[in-house]
């Protein structure tokens, strides 16, 4: 991987946590049922595409 990319893999990290961190924040302040409904969907991505970018970077890490 070059350098560029690991950047650009550590960025998108990033985003995913502030994309999560938002998520929580509007889960636990939206009174909308709708719209909280929407956002913990939105979180789970979320959390998820974090998941799968951190397993990319470990499984990296180890060859």
């Amino acid at each position: 991987m070059t350098q560029k990319e690991l950047l650009y893999m550590e960025d998108a990290i990033e985003h995913e946590t502030n994309l999560i961190s938002i998520s929580e924040l509007s889960v636990e302040n939206l009174e909308d049922k709708d719209l909280k409904t929407f956002m913990k969907g939105q979180l789970k991505k979320h959390k998820n595409l974090k998941e799968k970018l951190m397993t990319i970077m470990e499984d990296l890490a180890n060859e």
